[in-house]
């Protein structure tokens, strides 16, 4: 599935959205994407996810590791499809059994892709970035769906990750206006505020 009928599909079911939101970092923002209602489309869901794949089909990696939570079923459907080992990192180390942040099947050394969602500022990765590395695994590349152009990659970039983005902000407002499933005024107000509204760690 072309990434511009994932776009217009998400659009559709109300996965992306414009009006007034806070966003994890307390920021007001026009627009909002919550890729989390993809997991009701089983067929969308496994779409994105291979398309998550062919971003970084050529890329060398061992394992990968799905941010948690939003990432975690494209992670899965990935691993499944491909055969690729996945590892889950929790959000929270147990407090009991292993008492692990890492729940896997790993060797120090190995190489982890990262997938994501949608990047900010990129926290949320480089928390997951540095939790593996901890435990010994190298991490240089991540992948998301959406690129909110406000900071992240730069901030990945900085750290020594490389990220790999099948869309951007601009592309997808582009594309909804193109369609005419957004107004002028709409498109305006969301390239300003992404352009204007840099996001630092």
């Amino acid at each position: 599935m072309h990434i511009d009928t994932i776009i217009l599909q998400l659009f559709e079911m109300g996965a992306i959205r414009f009006g007034q939101f806070t966003l994890k970092s307390g920021i007001s923002s026009p627009i909002y994407i919550d890729l989390r209602l993809s997991i009701c489309n089983p067929k969308l869901l496994i779409s994105i996810a291979e398309a998550l794949y062919s971003r970084v089909a050529n890329i060398s990696f061992d394992l990968l590791c799905g941010v948690p939570y939003t990432a975690l079923p494209f992670a899965t459907a990935i691993s499944i499809q491909h055969l690729i080992p996945l590892i889950l990192r929790r959000k929270e180390k147990k407090e009991y059994g292993t008492g692990k942040l890492i729940e896997g099947i790993f060797s120090a050394g190995q190489r982890c892709l990262i997938i994501e969602d949608v990047i900010t500022s990129g926290s949320s990765i480089l928390e997951t970035a540095q939790s593996l590395i901890e435990v010994g695994l190298i991490v240089t590349d991540a992948v998301v769906l959406v690129n909110r152009e406000q900071g992240g990659e730069k901030n990945l970039t900085e750290r020594g990750i490389q990220l790999h983005s099948l869309c951007t902000i601009s592309s997808i407002v582009a594309l909804l206006k193109e369609k005419k499933k957004i107004d002028e005024k709409t498109a305006k107000a969301t390239l300003d505020f992404i352009h204007n509204t840099q996001v630092t760690r």
